[in-house]
């Protein structure tokens, strides 16, 4: 295959930076590959995809050096137009490239704007492709997080680019519309022949559809592989905290000596024979606690500027009791976040009571709830006031007169490791670090009850698993938690209730097996089951398994029991 983008001897520093986000880059990509860029959060896998299509250096200006061919042509001596009908990229930030009110007339705005007679008939392709054809005369306000990521999505597909760059393609996506995205992207890859590159952290994905892996560190590619040898470099990608399909993980652990690990389910039935598990005595619930939340009949709706009433909650019934974890999962649009907002009191219900320990918020104003219950944003730019950390993490304290701020403050930046970084701008600093301190400004509203937003979205592995890890550290602190996730991982290490929610509506509210092993349920709110489980599954254990440890735990106990597997 010919190269399609060629690197050579390419360093980037951004002004005012220390140091260089790009060290001495050679990298070719092949016209017509399926390309991952693996890294963590800093890594320089954005600033290297932003050469791409010229955005560095005509629009993000620095100290470049070296030289950068794409599609024949010199990003340098070029300019930014000369690439955009034929490199299409969608930017982690990607709300911030949606330029029209209207969805159909975003999905058109690139080809019109080109010229092109058909921009219509473009725009309106592109929205079926993606799935949102029936939201093409809505306002694009009107849309959750996960449809705007399609419609700018949709927005690139209408000039049929020849390289198709996404950074986080499944990013604040539900699983289902994550894979249908990279179903698609396979589709333009192997029948049309488009080159596609991702930025990508769920390395399940990176195995089932990938033909190359990059793996960035610290600015500089260390390596350039096939999927199948990428994924196999178990150590070098864990010191990198990057870690290989669920099942690769636990097909080195419990077969350290194998030459080659498998990186997909198919792949690991042929190790893992099939046979009896031994399934221990399952826990038995825990009794409720006291009842602190009921929504009774809820409905909300909003009035489009067509003034028509769009339903966003039918008649929602909920109980929310102390000692409750829960994981709000479902699909895009589904009325997670809304749900949540109303107990804020910054939205009002439209029908239907929202009872905090008895009293109706509706009588309550919202900066008296927020003393009582914290909303963190899935922005978290969203909870930044001040200009450093340490200000922002006491801003609630001090507003209020709080006598042990300091104190406070300072406790919080030891928990949520963020001493080293008190006096830096809280905008400025990488996601996980954001993440971090949002948490921390919440805990220092001293809430009864947390309620996150996507808390682990656009983050790297191993920064979601410190993130995770801060969440369970927080229920000793807290009456209950509600989170609203995509991330399936974190709502079985999580949570001890899931409630499922489908168009404004719950749909099943149990724990992690109830909702797992009700396949109609996991297809009509779009979920998708951690992979650990579908190989549990897959291979006939009656006690399925929701970790790589429980896994490797009923491995050994099998092991030790009988010898061999039976």
């Amino acid at each position: 295959m010919q190269p399609i983008i060629e690197l050579k001897n390419v360093t980037f520093q951004y002004p005012g930076a220390d140091s260089p986000v790009l060290r001495d880059v050679n990298l070719t990509i092949e016209k017509g590959d399926f390309v991952a860029v693996l890294g963590g959060n800093g890594s320089g896998k954005s600033t290297m995809c932003k050469l791409f299509n010229g955005l560095i250096p005509h629009y993000y200006v620095g100290d470049l050096s070296g030289s950068v061919t794409v599609n024949g042509l010199s990003t340098i001596e070029h300019k930014v137009s000369d690439f955009s009908k034929t490199v299409g990229y969608v930017y982690q930030d990607f709300e911030n490239q949606i330029v029209s009110p209207r969805v159909l007339e975003d999905a058109c705005f690139a080809p019109l704007h080109f010229g092109l007679p058909d921009f219509e008939e473009r725009g309106m392709h592109a929205l079926e492709v993606v799935g949102l054809l029936e939201h093409r005369d809505e306002f694009v306000w009107q849309l959750s997080g996960g449809q705007k990521h399609l419609l700018a999505l949709a927005s690139i597909l209408s000039l049929t680019p020849d390289i198709i760059i996404i950074d986080e393609p499944s990013a604040q996506l539900d699983p289902q519309h994550a894979r249908e995205i990279y179903l698609l992207l396979q589709k333009l890859n192997k029948e049309q022949g488009r080159t596609v590159i991702v930025i990508e952290h769920h390395t399940e994905f990176v195995a089932e559809f990938a033909n190359t892996v990059i793996l960035m560190n610290q600015g500089s590619i260390e390596f350039k592989l096939p999927v199948v040898e990428a994924l196999n470099e178990i150590e070098l990608l864990e010191k990198h905290q990057i870690f290989p399909p669920q099942v690769t993980q636990v097909a080195a652990r419990c077969f350290p000596h194998e030459e080659q690990l498998p990186i997909t389910i198919r792949e690991s039935l042929s190790l893992f024979e099939r046979g009896v598990q031994l399934v221990e005595e399952v826990p038995s619930i825990s009794p409720k606690g006291k009842e602190i939340v009921q929504y009774d009949k809820v409905c909300y709706s909003y009035q489009t500027i067509t003034k028509k009433k769009k339903r966003v909650l039918h008649e929602v019934d909920l109980t929310i009791n102390e000692g409750d974890y829960i994981a709000l999962v479902g699909n895009n649009g589904a009325g997670k976040s809304t749900l949540m907002r109303l107990l804020t009191g910054l939205i009002k219900q439209e029908a239907g009571d929202i009872l905090l320990e008895g009293e109706d918020i509706r009588n309550t104003a919202p900066e008296k709830l927020a003393e009582r219950i914290t909303y963190i944003y899935q922005n978290p730019e969203q909870m930044f006031i001040d200009d450093s950390v340490e200000k922002d993490i006491g801003f609630f304290l001090r507003a209020r007169k709080h006598p042990q701020t300091e104190a406070i403050v300072n406790q919080l930046l030891d928990q949520f490791h963020l001493e080293e970084l008190k006096e830096k701008d809280s905008r400025l600093l990488s996601g996980g670090q954001q993440r971090r301190a949002s948490l921390a400004i919440g805990m220092g509203m001293n809430p009864q009850i947390m309620l996150l937003d996507e808390p682990t979205a656009n983050l790297d592995i191993s920064t979601r698993k410190q993130v995770s890890t801060l969440l369970t550290q927080l229920k000793n602190q807290l009456r209950a938690v509600v989170i609203a996730t995509h991330d399936m991982q974190l709502a079985c290490e999580f949570a001890n209730r899931i409630i499922v929610m489908h168009e404004g509506r719950i749909i099943h509210d149990g724990d992690k097996c109830s909702v797992y092993d009700n396949h109609r349920l996991l297809n009509k709110a779009g979920l998708t089951p951690p992979q650990i489980f579908d190989l549990s599954k897959e291979l006939g254990w009656k006690q399925p398994v929701f970790s790589v440890e429980e896994f490797v735990q009923q491995y050994e106990k099998r092991e030790a029991s009988y010898g061999v597997w039976s």
